[in-house]
């Protein structure tokens, strides 16, 4: 069989709640600290960054959280994603193994950024604020908020890591298009990022300054607010709407997943995903295999040490209970712009100490690898983020083929490469290294 076989859900299957798993955690998650007293935050100390909804959500114990209807009105745009299986890949790899994957990267934007851009809007609006600050890596975060700010007339300041406001040039043309002002981090617009540049003019950047810069930029400018794309609570929250799709989408395959794959960065695509799946591990106690993939160049789940760091560099934010790298590391210039962030997702981090998640890492060759199978088999071309995920199913179809053994994968596309097609470039002509 090599039909593409596609489960499309109705608009009325549109989540009408975010699933929160900070309400079925068996232990609690560590609370945030203040940078300075080191004693846990209460929330009115966010509220200089944050509009009071969205540090509601941040907190907030509830196990579902309503969607307002202005924002699943927006969804409609591009929800609900369709799940494919990659009957074409399956049969590259003669595995018996069936492989799905969640599609995020039909949104305007192409990636999944948007399912909280647009919420995050939306509550800024209510609010009051005028203005949103914030950082991107690859960019796909960046555009998404300067879409999701066009939609609820809002301001877009965005702070994009230098090295991938160099490699990738169309998605700063993209926010420019919606109508974004993009700064290279570090840049001279902040005292952070102009101190930076002092001690080295050369420096590539990294997620850690950008959010430096962009919180400096928020407390510095009246009706501003800062807007995260990855990380905290109520981003991952946001995104637990491609969980939900999947587990109905799921049910009309009339199969279950066993594995259950995405890559993480700071691990909004992979809670998105996973999470409703974990709900129904720790309810249900399903026996899914739920990995997280990151890059070997920045192996925050795999290497890093579990303890309260920084998200930031300049030390501005809240502490936070994550695996980190440190917030000093400075992350090697890799394609895979989106994963170049020292920490993980508290959630995220708390459930591989709970053993609910499992982490793998991958050298950025065979990731290009893997997506350029995908994309000569399926048809999409990945993101390089994405491309971890692809890279992990791989390897597990393989060993399905080797035990003769059928499984079924599940893994989040989470977005497309056509704007990292430079990035495919430097892999095809021999020039990408691993680090």
């Amino acid at each position: 069989m090599s039909k593409q076989i596609n489960f499309t859900l109705r608009e009325q299957d549109i989540p009408t709640q975010w699933y929160n798993l900070l309400a079925d955690f068996p232990e609690p998650l560590p609370p945030p600290l203040h940078p300075g007293t080191k004693q846990p935050i209460p929330p009115e100390a966010l509220l200089a960054i944050f509009p009071e909804n969205l540090v509601k959500q941040e907190m907030c114990p509830d196990r579902w959280v309503p969607i307002p209807e202005e924002v699943r009105d927006i969804y409609t745009l591009w929800r609900p994603t369709p799940l494919l299986r990659a009957v074409r890949l399956e049969k590259a790899l003669q595995t018996p193994a069936h492989i799905y994957y969640k599609y995020e990267g039909v949104s305007p934007a192409g990636s999944h950024k948007v399912n909280t851009s647009v919420a995050q809007a939306y509550f800024n609006k209510v609010a009051g604020t005028k203005r949103l600050a914030t950082e991107t890596g690859a960019g796909q975060w960046g555009s998404s908020l300067a879409l999701a700010c066009k939609l609820f007339g809002l301001e877009c300041n965005v702070y994009m890591v230098k090295v991938s406001y160099q490699q990738k040039p169309y998605r700063r043309m993209l926010m420019h298009t919606w109508g974004a002002t993009v700064h290279p981090s570090p840049s001279d617009q902040t005292e952070y990022g102009r101190k930076m540049l002092h001690d080295d003019p050369n420096c590539a950047g990294s997620l850690g300054i950008a959010i430096s810069e962009a919180i400096e930029d928020t407390v510095t400018h009246p009706h501003t607010k800062y807007s995260l794309g990855s990380v905290l609570n109520h981003v991952c929250l946001h995104q637990t709407v491609i969980g939900q799709e999947s587990i109905k989408q799921m049910e009309m395959a009339g199969e279950e997943p066993d594995s259950i794959i995405a890559c993480c960065g700071g691990g909004s695509n992979f809670a998105g995903l996973t999470f409703p799946f974990i709900h129904k591990k720790i309810t249900e106690k399903k026996k899914y295999r739920i990995v997280g993939v990151e890059p070997s160049a920045c192996p925050s789940l795999t290497k890093g040490e579990l303890r309260y760091d920084f998200g930031d560099t300049a030390e501005m934010t809240p502490l936070l209970m994550m695996y980190t790298l440190g917030h000093k590391f400075m992350p090697p210039s890799i394609h895979s712009g989106g994963l170049r962030y020292h920490g993980m997702s508290p959630m995220v981090s708390h459930a591989l100490k709970l053993g609910l998640i499992e982490a793998q890492a991958y050298h950025q060759t065979k990731v290009f690898e893997a997506g350029i199978l995908f994309a000569q088999t399926e048809g999409i071309v990945p993101a390089p983020e994405s491309a971890h995920a692809i890279a992990a199913v791989v390897d597990e179809a393989v060993k399905a083929r080797e035990a003769g053994k059928k499984r079924v994968i599940l893994f989040n596309l989470s977005g497309h490469g056509l704007l990292d097609l430079s990035s495919y470039e430097t892999y095809l002509t021999g020039k990408m290294q691993d680090v």
